[in-house]
């Protein structure tokens, strides 16, 4: 394909999927049990990535849809400051470690393969953490960012703060505060199954409040181990993946 063509139809594919996000916000922040994929099909092709991402990974698609919104705003070629790539804004380490896993394309912008990497590692962090404020606040921040969190009570980057505020309505209407905690072995994630058994919540809840004092590094991205990056989790209700 010659880069002029290339570069029109991904142009198509981020207009076609900002004209989806615009018309999500009621079925992104509805809480109904049954959510209606064939309409949204109809709208963009991406939405077809978006169910079978939610059906493999058994993260709900209003998730998906909402961490895409506030990610890149339906920006296909969308790249941050710090390096992060596509609909799920996914950062170079990441995407490369995820690529492998998963089996993926070469392409980071290839939005099937961008919702898959990005969906798969929700599952990852959900599974990690337990919770989806805690999944959130580490696909922004970061795990290692979100360990130090948990392991010596250091806030979270106001970043991270603003960004769960945003996704809180989408994915559930969250309160702010009791982000649950986990161990905090930044390596643990890598060593554990993909979907262990789900067992009692973890204890030790962590508040995080709005006029906490922001950090000294601003949050920028969600590598995963062993390099942190800054990326953004959102304090969600007790919902859990269905």
């Amino acid at each position: 394909m010659r880069p002029r063509c290339r570069k029109t139809h991904r142009r198509a594919l981020s207009l076609a999927l900002l004209a989806c996000l615009a018309s999500a916000p009621a079925t992104v922040c509805a809480r109904a049990d049954h959510e209606q994929p064939a309409a949204r099909t109809d709208v963009s092709p991406i939405a077809a990535h978006v169910a079978e991402a939610s059906r493999r990974f058994r993260i709900p698609e209003r998730w998906i849809w909402a961490v895409m919104r506030v990610e890149s705003a339906g920006d296909v070629s969308a790249i941050s400051h710090a390096g992060a790539m596509g609909l799920m804004q996914i950062m170079p380490g990441t995407w490369a470690e995820l690529r492998a896993r998963y089996r993926l394309g070469r392409n980071p912008y290839q939005p099937r393969d961008n919702i898959i990497a990005g969906t798969a590692y929700l599952r990852e962090l959900h599974d990690r953490y337990g919770n989806p404020a805690a999944m959130l606040a580490a696909y922004n921040a970061g795990p290692g960012r979100y360990d130090e969190h948990l392991a010596t009570g250091r806030p979270l980057p106001r970043e991270t703060r603003a960004y769960l505020a945003m996704l809180a309505p989408m994915v559930g209407g969250a309160q702010q505060g009791g982000l649950a905690s986990a161990p905090a072995d930044a390596l643990a994630w890598t060593q554990a199954p993909l979907f262990p058994r789900h067992t009692a919540g973890p204890s030790g809840a962590v508040t995080v409040h709005e006029d906490d004092v922001a950090d000294d590094a601003p949050a920028a991205s969600n590598a995963p181990q062993p390099e942190p990056r800054d990326r953004l989790f959102i304090p969600l209700s007790g919902q859990q993946p269905s």
